[in-house]
């Protein structure tokens, strides 16, 4: 159901900027299954894959966001599939290559680079849930979990319950107050003009 209404609320967007959008394909899977990006399994969490434009989500994942990273209810798992729709925008958008160009041209900038473009997603799925709550989709609380979500899986929560310690400079994905700023904004404005992470100064 969420594939199908981020499905809707993209082609929309994307018409209103004369551009035509082309939907994902979802992977549900238990265990491990095999991508061009590499094997998917739980251990590595949900990715897209730009390769075949797939979204691999392992069932697994949602109980260990709710148990392990204390981020339960629906909308939470609506927030994970949609910053992975995120980095698909990225992709048909022409985002995705550019950075990794930059990527592979920076490499001292790499970190920082693919920080942007998470939080960008992050952004892009705040997006779509000021669609879902313009149509009154959205219930009582939902932006909480949306919200809980985007900071349970932050870097610095995820390195302090695995190691004990935090080192930004390995980050990858943005902080817990990052993720969840940049989710808000996109959330606020409903705007994926208000999502160019790249143009910010301060994240």
């Amino acid at each position: 159901v969420v594939l199908r209404d981020t499905e809707t609320v993209w082609t929309e967007l994307f018409r209103q900027m004369g551009k035509q959008y082309r939907a994902p394909t979802m992977v549900l899977f238990t265990g491990t299954t095999p991508s061009p990006c590499g094997m998917a399994s739980a251990a590595t969490g949900p990715f897209y894959c730009p390769a075949d434009e797939k979204i691999y989500i392992d069932l697994g994942f949602y109980e260990q966001l709710e148990r392990r990273f204390g981020a339960p209810g629906d909308f939470a798992q609506a927030y994970v599939l949609a910053h992975e729709i995120g980095h698909h925008v990225q992709k048909v958008t022409g985002t995705e290559e550019k950075v990794r160009r930059a990527q592979r041209s920076h490499p001292r900038d790499a970190n920082e680079l693919s920080v942007r473009m998470e939080l960008q997603a992050d952004c892009y799925a705040g997006v779509w849930a000021h669609s879902t709550a313009r149509r009154d989709l959205l219930e009582t609380g939902d932006l909480e979990e949306g919200l809980q979500a985007a900071a349970a899986v932050g870097d610095d929560r995820i390195q302090r319950m695995s190691t004990g310690r935090v080192a930004p400079e390995s980050f990858t994905h943005g902080s817990s107050k990052q993720r969840m700023r940049w989710f808000q904004i996109g959330f606020d404005s409903g705007d994926p003009e208000a999502c160019n992470t790249f143009s910010a100064g301060a994240l």
